[in-house]
């Protein structure tokens, strides 16, 4: 816990727009000030022992390495910092993995500004913060046994494979692909060949149609 009065906050995003606009937000609360804004996962591993963070707030999609990486890291060195992942990615598609990897809350960018603040209050209280919707359904699963269901098969891809699969499956070009995740189109390519291997897919598109089916399946669900 910090000395000052005030909850501690670290931003990582490389949106500085969206960094402006979440500090902008969170200290128009008497109790939160953002100490720290970054854009990349690198820089935020760099300083970790500079500060003493009450709450950190990571984008998914950064370059290099992402958001869920970056959690597993943070959380690897100190257990018990507060996470909350804040993405423009389909709840129903990340916040599983995000708290999986140690974050407490999830939110979609561009929620109402209460939304994230109710989120931000619950993290720093201790609590996990998801929509009464991917609380339902994490209830679910666990009333169900998840463990003794057949896992989806997109378990076998990387957080990173993920997000590529995710935006084949919202029709975009690999070099759509690229310019948001701030990848090479070479890379990206890379991450599509290493898909189609994980999953057995025969060409790209059987792979597209796959991808389609599986973001259409858990929006839905």
């Amino acid at each position: 816990m910090s000395n000052s009065f005030k909850k501690q906050i670290l931003i990582v995003d490389d949106h500085p727009m969206m960094r402006k606009g979440l500090a902008s937000t969170l200290e128009s609360e008497p109790g939160y000030e953002v100490i720290v804004q970054l854009e990349r996962a690198e820089e935020v591993l760099k300083i970790l022992g500079d500060y003493e963070l009450d709450l950190m707030i990571v984008d998914i999609s950064l370059p290099g390495m992402n958001g869920i990486e970056l959690v597993k890291n943070v959380i690897f060195q100190n257990p018990d910092q507060k996470i909350l992942v804040v993405s423009r990615h389909e709840e129903s598609l990340y916040a599983e993995r995000a708290l999986r990897a140690g974050a407490k809350g999830y939110v979609m960018k561009f929620e109402p500004s209460e939304i994230l603040l109710k989120a931000v209050k619950k993290v720093l209280s201790g609590s996990i913060y998801v929509s009464e919707e991917i609380n339902e359904k994490l209830l679910m699963n666990a009333m169900q046994g998840k463990k003794d269901k057949p896992q989806s098969p997109v378990e076998v891809l990387s957080d990173r494979e993920l997000e590529v699969f995710e935006l084949i499956g919202q029709g975009k070009s690999s070099n759509e692909i690229a310019g948001q995740l701030h990848l090479a189109a070479k890379t990206v390519e890379t991450y599509r060949w290493r898909i189609k291997e994980k999953l057995a897919y025969k060409n790209s598109t059987e792979m597209m149609y796959h991808a389609v089916k599986w973001v259409e399946n858990e929006r839905s669900m």
